[in-house]
């Protein structure tokens, strides 16, 4: 049964390696060590089929245990697999230099694990197999005096009819280099008779460059009288084929102890060489558009990058990025979505130069490494044409799909000393070209990385401060325009820097949406708005509606509903006091989950406003069936109503449109008295503003509450 030992300092990658090597075969039995001292001891009066060792531990190295290993009798030609975590050339030649028969970047592939093992132990199976078969050949040598001094025509049929029944390719050869025997699998790669050959000179088996070197190695063996480690090699066979052989060399004594002969052994290892290939390609290239991927371009990087200091050595990096492909995978499918790629990496390849390279980096994400330019204009005009290769539209089946690309460009060496920051500025040029309106390209330059730079800052600020609790809410009344009264209010959100002051919410919001970090926040926010609405609750009859707003985000990946029935739960809060505000950009993606969370929260009792309504898109389409009770307009309208017809009208067309749908309306940044009169014609319901009232503390907003007084005269 096959025995595997595994080396690694590390308790967890043994039993992660033990039980993947188990897995292969029924029948093996693994062993495991930490320290290499304790491995070596155990293999000096063990066997093992394969050794698989860590490159770097404490004690030993894995490339001096390799080193002992191939020094000792028992493990000289065990298979060696060395698993490292550095995808670097040094450390894999230091591996191969120490006698190691193959490699794994850790943390290991199990597929390729597998089939790396499975491979070379059906290879030690034939080493072994071999090294048996020349032991027996050896004893029918030393036993038989008449095989010794002269090989007859019968003897040799014998021996061939033997080691014709092995796998292998296998023959042996004197001291003056002639061939003793050869079996049959030999003989045919060669396009002879096993007959034929025996007697002749190793030339004319090997051909004279592969004959002489074979007679060095042959001469080695005679000289120490003891066996070669295994080594590859590639031939051409009589009929054109290449096949990848590995090849052992062993004595062969006379009754003596005298060596004789030499063993040649070869194994034909071309199949497991193509699959090596083929998991080598699939480690560097992208299994859907059959591009480079992003290791392969990493690798690429790295080597140019060492050599591009000349301007016209010079290189440019584009980053692509595809513009609204989410919209074309959940209208048509993620088929569709796959065939449109590998349409766009068709377009990107015959848009490029010999020498430049394509790859997919991932999702809609392709770069293109522009190389031997002159300077930035060239990198310009590849993104041109590229832009304009994109402007005619994509079929998918009997569909034409219009997309567009966003690219961010960045120079070597003029915007980056390294591979690394070479892909980060141009991720930061490509961001700056979706912000600029999609379809373009931008050059990066210092200030963008100057603004990443500040917005990690700013992000790790962030963090602290939900740790320091240095958020507030302050509070914006909402005024009925029927008697005058606060009617409601709305919870703003502060941050309160112990260095810049107070930062309002424009200035992190979108910073906490992209980070993730609006959901703990908005989870402060609700919880403290409805602790907050208990205490009102208990001091005003009714209570006061309480306005606290939803970031889209949330939507997308939390449970909204979960979130706000904790909050309430929590805070013994009157449900129907609750109001949360949500943006038509709500149900732009999801419109039906979006709407399903917001009618489960409506059963529970809570109430939903429309904030900023008229800016989205769809807003008539599902204003109607969604479980909405106030349209705000949004103070882009209200700031113009006095001055603008068209602003006037639109607002007006918002607040019939609420009434009409059975809402109410509310509007929202109110600064002069002829706004307020304004809105009042128009039948506006409630109203919030500076002019109204600013936003307040808690405790002022109580005062005000106490008084019942209305912030201002609405008469």
């Amino acid at each position: 049964m096959p025995q595997i030992l595994i080396l690694d300092d590390r308790g967890t990658n043994q039993r992660v390696l033990s039980r993947l090597a188990a897995s292969i075969e029924p029948d093996i039995t693994v062993v495991s060590f930490g320290d290499p001292h304790l491995a070596l001891e155990w293999l000096a009066t063990h066997d093992a089929d394969l050794i698989i060792t860590d490159f770097k531990m404490p004690n030993l190295d894995g490339a001096e245990v390799t080193r002992r290993l191939r020094s000792m009798p028992r493990t000289a030609e065990v298979p060696v697999i060395v698993v490292t975590v550095h995808d670097d050339r040094t450390f894999r030649l230091l591996a191969l230099e120490a006698g190691a028969t193959d490699f794994l970047l850790a943390p290991v592939d199990h597929v390729e694990f597998r089939t790396r093992v499975r491979n070379l132990l059906a290879l030690r199976r034939h080493q072994l197999a071999s090294k048996r078969q020349a032991e027996r050949l050896q004893l029918d040598l030393e036993t038989s005096e008449r095989l010794r001094t002269d090989l007859t025509r019968e003897s040799r049929e014998a021996l061939a009819q033997v080691i014709d029944t092995v796998h292998a390719l296998v023959s042996a050869a004197d001291r003056d280099g002639r061939l003793v025997f050869v079996n049959l699998a030999q003989a045919e790669a060669v396009g002879r008779s096993p007959a034929d050959l025996v007697g002749c000179d190793v030339t004319d088996l090997f051909g004279a460059e592969r004959g002489a070197f074979a007679r060095e190695l042959d001469a080695e063996v005679f000289a120490t009288g003891q066996a070669l480690p295994g080594f590859e090699e590639s031939v051409v066979w009589h009929d054109g084929t290449r096949h990848d052989l590995h090849t052992t060399k062993a004595p062969l004594r006379d009754a003596a102890g005298r060596v004789s002969a030499v063993l040649s052994t070869s194994i034909d290892i071309t199949n497991r060489k193509r699959a090596e290939e083929r998991l080598r390609y699939l480690a560097q290239h992208d299994p859907l558009t059959g591009l480079p991927n992003r290791a392969y371009l990493g690798e690429l990087l790295d080597g140019r990058c060492g050599h591009g200091r000349r301007a016209e050595d010079g290189l440019a990096l584009h980053l692509l990025d595809l513009d609204r492909f989410k919209a074309v995978n959940d209208a048509l499918g993620h088929q569709a979505g796959d065939r449109l790629l590998v349409q766009v990496a068709r377009r990107l390849r015959a848009t490029l130069r010999e020498g430049d390279v394509v790859a997919r980096l991932g999702g809609d994400e392709f770069a293109i490494l522009q190389q031997d330019i002159a300077g930035a204009s060239d990198a310009g005009h590849l993104a041109g044409r590229v832009l304009e290769a994109f402007r005619k539209p994509f079929r998918i089946g009997r569909r034409s799909i219009s997309i567009s690309v966003s690219i961010g460009i960045t120079v070597y060496p003029d915007d980056a000393a390294g591979a690394e920051e070479l892909l980060r500025n141009a991720d930061l040029a490509m961001y700056r070209a979706k912000a600029a309106g999609r379809a373009v390209f931008s050059f990066f330059d210092p200030e963008m990385d100057a603004a990443a730079q500040q917005a990690l800052r700013l992000e790790a600020e962030l963090r602290r401060a939900l740790a320091r609790r240095e958020f507030e809410l302050v509070w914006q009344p909402q005024i009925s325009l029927r008697d005058g009264r606060i009617c409601g209010a709305e919870a703003l959100l502060r941050w309160r820097h112990a260095e810049h002051g107070v930062i309002l919410p424009a200035q992190f919001l979108n910073l906490a949406e992209d980070t993730g970090l609006i959901a703990p926040i908005t989870e402060w926010a609700l919880a403290t708005a409805c602790a907050q609405g208990v205490a009102w609750q208990t001091r005003r009859p009714g209570g006061l509606r309480i306005s606290v707003n939803l970031s889209p985000s949330l939507f997308a990946n939390r449970d909204v509903r979960g979130m706000v029935v904790d909050a309430l739960a929590a805070s013994g809060l009157d449900p129907s006091l609750l109001d949360l505000e949500i943006t038509e950009r709500v149900l732009l993606d999801k419109l039906e989950d979006a709407a399903a969370t917001l009618r489960s929260l409506r059963e529970v009792g809570v109430a939903f406003s429309i904030d900023d309504f008229g800016t989205g898109y769809s807003s008539l389409t599902y204003a109607k069936s969604l479980p909405v009770r106030r349209l705000k307009v949004d103070q882009s309208f209200v700031a113009r109503l006095d001055t603008d017809r068209a602003d006037a009208a639109i607002t007006g067309a918002i607040i019939n449109l609420a009434h009409g749908l059975g809402m109410d309306a509310v509007a929202e940044g109110v600064e002069t008295a002829e706004q307020l009169e304004a809105l009042r014609r128009l039948g506006c319901d409630e109203v919030q503003g500076y002019f109204v009232c600013a936003p307040i503390s808690a405790e002022e907003l109580t005062a005000m509450l106490d008084a019942d007084a209305a912030p201002v005269t609405t008469a």
